[in-house]
């Protein structure tokens, strides 16, 4: 890893990538994002001709133009047609021409104010780079960090007003990248509620292909990534470059071609809706990005992104623990239980040997249902039996920790939390409430409601042995307009963000001890920005086990598998009514974070031995799904009928494989595995027998399927120790 300036040329390197930009009389030129290069002599420049219809900044020199050059910041209206990075309303106009007019090296990593940050223990560099706009009177500052052991860049950008009069951000990426002319395909996670982060790829064509979110939160529909990659690209090989946003509200990302068939690439806050006033010297600081690349394909940009993501974003204290098989409460009581109820879950939990329980909704307040006491986070002791510290110390007694939910940024309308403050939630005047789940929202751009949350949940934290927090999130952002004027709502949105973060890195810090979950009706906030604060998501309500097939393939596409929280659930399911044999839930949760949400105390002492072997299977292979090199061996969308991942950690292996429908007269599956040593034997657990790993990943795994539906199989190799 390193930067360096070597004449008018700045190199922001990793380990295997480099980002190379030009120094032309002022403006940033980008001259390669991708495979590592120290030395760069301009092989691949642009040979500038006189393209029809594009502008020139002189008169004297026709071929130098905005609209073809490759670039890091898109200018507004002066000559470059593709999508800008930037717009700000100053005067009369938006128009902006930002000259760089110095630069630093700093050897740390920079923060981006009250937002996620990544957190570096080991050694890392920060590119500054300061543009100015001499008429505007704005400074733009970009930030590039490259860290010691990663492939992946941070990026993230700062506009500062230096005149007299208040100017108003309209559009501020987080990252631009422009790219050379080439087929590609573009990737991105997007789905619906149930259904979320399944793996879209397409062809990239001349226009503007983009995702975004208008929801107030990442939503369960789309996620703030997006990928493009060689059009021949492969799970094995193949350049792949990623842009990630570390934001859990409103985004944009795009992937534009123009008549050139250049690309630009842009990621940041979702300007619809959104603008930012900026008083003389105030600044506005955009979330941070992350700039991925590999040469290695799918997988190699997987395992660059989870990599990162773990030794970067999840929480420290986090990162490298394992994480206790649960049970939750939920589809065993919804709202009707009791403390006997709670504690008979408790003991089949602990007898089966599950390590942590979870209350769910349903143990505060008035609430008896989804319709009420949102905001009343006092705890119904005549619901539990008395007050929450003597439930959780009969959970402890049974040796198992203990995890509430909560839903902090949620009012009810019905509750006493309302009825003191209605002007807490976000509405517009004059306009009577838009309902979701007939709750509505809290407005965090209110410094006294954030306070309010901080000194409630400060309370429940401190005065209970609490190990885990499942915080929900069951409806999106409507109504906004709590502004005094039409600017001040235009900025809500955003202000809300800083506000959730101000609360969760305030809560998450003061309590480090406490493993925090995140949930938004599943996976409908599953982003980097929660990340950052929360170690663990609940990748999705719908708890089917086939239809979680795709679900965590995408889910694990970027994020790493110890941050996707995966149960197995009662059949017929509640989401689905499909009826799957326990043994393939179970398999297909062991994918993930293993847990159970169903009513243990109903089962049959024939599946409670199951869930006993199954629980206990786990804990064997638990480092190797939660640490281990993530590998995907069928793609569950593109061999409908099947699916297979594999984890491999040190000196082990494990392959899960799915058969959704019984077939005849078909060949058999053979999987071929991946990333064992091929000069070593591998036992498979459980039997004498025995492969090489040369044979196992050239040759194959063959498999032998019983009939019938819904069917899965894991296998576990141990490598065999030579005397």
């Amino acid at each position: 890893m390193a930067i360096t300036v070597e004449g008018n040329l700045f190199y922001v390197n990793t380990e295997a990538s480099s980002l190379i930009l030009e120094n032309r009389d002022g403006d940033l030129l980008l001259k390669h994002f991708g495979r590592k290069i120290n030395s760069y002599h301009f092989s691949n420049t642009i040979h500038e001709k006189d393209h029809a219809f594009s502008g020139n900044p002189s008169p004297e020199v026709r071929t130098y133009s905005y609209d073809t050059q490759r670039q890091v910041i898109g200018t507004y209206g002066f000559g470059d047609f593709r999508k800008p990075s930037v717009r700000v309303q100053h005067g009369s106009n938006e128009l902006t021409f930002f000259k760089l007019v110095d630069y630093h090296i700093v050897k740390e990593l920079i923060e981006a104010e009250g937002l996620p940050n990544p957190h570096s223990d080991e050694q890392a560099q920060t590119l500054v780079l300061v543009l100015e706009d001499q008429v505007a009177q704005l400074r733009l500052t970009l930030y590039y960090t490259a860290f010691e052991t990663s492939a992946t860049i941070t990026s993230f950008a700062k506009l500062t007003n230096l005149s007299d009069e208040p100017v108003v951000v309209h559009r501020l990426l987080s990252s631009m990248l422009d790219v050379p002319a080439k087929q590609y395909d573009v990737i991105t996670l997007q789905g619906a509620y149930a259904r979320e982060k399944a793996v879209r790829r397409q062809n990239l064509h001349q226009g503007v292909f983009s995702i975004s979110s208008s929801r107030g939160a990442s939503g369960h529909g789309q996620t703030p990534a997006l990928l493009l990659a060689d059009r021949k690209a492969s799970e094995d090989f193949g350049d792949v470059i990623a842009l990630q946003l570390l934001y859990s509200g409103n985004f944009q990302a795009f992937a534009q071609e123009n008549q050139l068939q250049e690309v630009r690439l842009g990621i940041g806050i979702n300007d619809d809706n959104f603008a930012w006033q900026l008083a003389p010297s105030e600044s506005f600081v955009t979330p941070v990005a992350m700039l991925s690349y590999s040469h290695k394909g799918l997988t190699g940009l997987t395992s660059e992104s989870q990599a990162f993501i773990k030794n970067h974003i999840i929480p420290k204290r986090f990162a490298d623990e394992e994480r206790p098989i649960l049970i939750n409460n939920w589809e065993a009581t919804y709202f009707d239980f009791n403390k006997d109820k709670l504690l008979s879950l408790a003991d089949e939990a602990s007898a089966l040997g599950m390590e942590l329980f979870v209350l769910d909704d349903g143990w505060f307040g008035n609430r008896f249902d989804d319709n009420r006491a949102l905001g009343d986070w006092t705890v119904n002791e005549s619901k539990l039996g008395g007050p929450l510290s003597e439930l959780i110390a009969d959970v402890h007694a049974k040796g198992l920790k203990f995890g509430l939910w909560v839903e902090p940024e949620m009012i009810s309308e019905a509750s006493d939390l309302y009825r003191a403050h209605p002007d807490w939630a976000i509405q517009a005047p004059c306009r009577g409430h838009t309902y979701s789940r007939n709750q509505l929202m809290l407005n965090l751009a209110n410094p006294d409601v954030v306070a309010y949350l901080k000194e409630t949940f400060d309370g429940i934290l401190a005065q209970n042995a609490i190990d885990y927090i499942k915080w929900d999130y069951n409806r999106n952002m409507t109504n906004l307009g709590n502004g005094a004027t039409y600017l001040e709502t235009q900025m809500q949105s955003h202000a809300y963000m800083l506000g959730f973060y101000d609360l969760v890195s305030y809560l998450t810090e003061t309590y480090p001890d406490v493993l925090f979950e995140s949930c938004s009706g599943g996976g409908g906030r599953n982003d980097l920005g929660v990340m950052r604060y929360f170690p663990q998501v609940w990748a999705s309500d719908n708890t089917d086990a086939i239809a979680r097939l795709p679900i965590q393939y995408g889910s694990t596409f970027l994020y790493p598998t110890i941050s996707m929280g995966s149960h197995v659930s009662a059949v017929p399911n509640h989401q689905m009514g499909r009826i799957t044999p326990l043994e393939t839930r179970g398999h297909v949760a062991m994918m993930g974070n293993f847990g159970y949400e169903l009513d243990l105390t109903q089962m049959t002492e024939t599946e409670k031995a199951i869930v006993a072997e199954q629980v206990a299977h786990y804990k064997r292979i638990r480092p190797l799904v939660q640490f281990g090199q993530q590998y995907r061996l069928l793609n569950p969308e593109e061999n409908t009928n099947e699916a297979a991942v594999q984890f491999v950690y040190e000196d082990q292996s494990v392959v899960t494989y799915v058969r959704i429908q019984s077939t005849i007269e078909t060949i058999e599956t053979t999987l071929k595995l991946k990333g064992l040593d091929e000069d070593a034997i591998y036992r498979l657990d459980g039997t004498e027998k025995c492969y090489s790993g040369a044979e196992l990943m050239y040759a194959g795994l063959t498999l032998d399927m019983p009939n019938g539906d819904y069917l899965s199989k894991q296998f576990y190799f141990v490598k065999d120790v030579k005397d």
